[in-house]
């Protein structure tokens, strides 16, 4: 058993305070779903260390009005904003085909939950395919631009609501089960840690690692399918600002105390408990989503559904 990773950082710990000291200037960072909350937080903390931090959105004008207050706000004129939609596999291929030279940190951070039940054109339910598909394609298509950096990290942004669901193996896209939109959530969140599991495991040689977080209940548009802000779904004291559910994301992608770790899973700064049942609440790492086996099984399902039909 591996020892748990454990950091002076906390629930309250935010974004700026666990990369301060920290100078990522010549370094590389693409951030998913950067034109608001958590993402737009997670690329101004990183523009703060210095580093080079492309905005990819699918709202570009959106993206540009971040970038241009992140300039404002850290002096950074490294901003770059490019679209990206994760549901659509050319807009990926076109992405990942654009971009030149290393990527030293790469935060899937984009996402959905819960929302109501829709399809992409090749038929994959949305949450998997936006929270999960999109960004395996995005991440296997700049494999070689992440082991040509030096020790390039992956940050996946994930969710305790992976303890909803397991991978459903036979039927990821609610071809034949009722659809459920907590259920699809969650299988898309274990999804997000099993890759990182085998993201870790496959691209050692590459010295490439890949680690999975929750980052705290934090009312941001991610939960315009749910009610908001007064769904009472989380105590108010659970609450964090924006700032401080940045913190978990960018620890991960910035700190020296995160050297050479992978295929772990991260709450509140620190890597969190493997559990064989619901928790109830925000920590717990469900063994299924950590599996080895199961990251495997989910590697190869999910090369196996991009593949394009003949």
């Amino acid at each position: 058993m591996s020892t748990p990773i454990t950091t002076p950082y906390g629930f309250a710990s935010t974004a700026a305070e666990v990369t301060h000291g920290i100078d990522l200037t010549g370094r590389r960072a693409l951030v998913t779903g950067a034109s608001s909350g958590l993402g737009a937080e997670t690329a101004r903390a990183l523009a703060g260390t210095g580093a080079a931090v492309t905005l990819a959105v699918r709202d570009v004008a959106a993206g540009e009005r971040v970038a241009e207050q992140i300039t404002a706000a850290t002096g950074n004129h490294e901003l770059h904003v490019a679209h990206l939609d994760l549901t659509d596999p050319a807009s990926i291929t076109a992405f990942t085909a654009a971009w030149q030279g290393p990527l030293h940190i790469l935060v899937n951070n984009a996402g959905v939950m819960a929302c109501p039940e829709q399809y992409t054109e090749r038929g994959w339910e949305w949450q998997f395919a936006t929270n999960h598909l999109g960004h395996f394609a995005l991440a296997t298509g700049l494999h070689d631009a992440l082991a040509a950096s030096d020790a390039a990290r992956i940050v996946v942004v994930s969710s305790t609501g992976h303890q909803q669901s397991p991978v459903v193996w036979d039927d990821v896209n609610f071809a034949f089960r009722r659809y459920d939109p907590w259920l699809a959530y969650g299988q898309s969140k274990t999804a997000n840690i099993l890759f990182a599991v085998e993201a870790t495991r496959r691209w050692a040689d590459d010295n490439i690692t890949a680690n999975a977080l929750m980052p705290g209940a934090i009312y941001t548009n991610l939960q315009r399918h749910t009610g908001g802000r007064g769904s009472g779904r989380v105590p108010a004291e659970l609450i964090k600002t924006v700032e401080q559910g940045a913190a978990t994301s960018v620890l991960l992608a910035t700190s020296p105390l995160l050297e050479g770790i992978g295929g772990r899973y991260f709450v509140d700064c620190n890597e969190t408990a493997t559990v064989d049942r619901r928790t109830g609440t925000l920590h717990g790492v469900a063994r299924y989503a950590v599996d080895p086996d199961n990251a495997q099984r989910l590697w190869t399902l999910s090369e196996e559904l991009l593949t394009p039909a003949a």
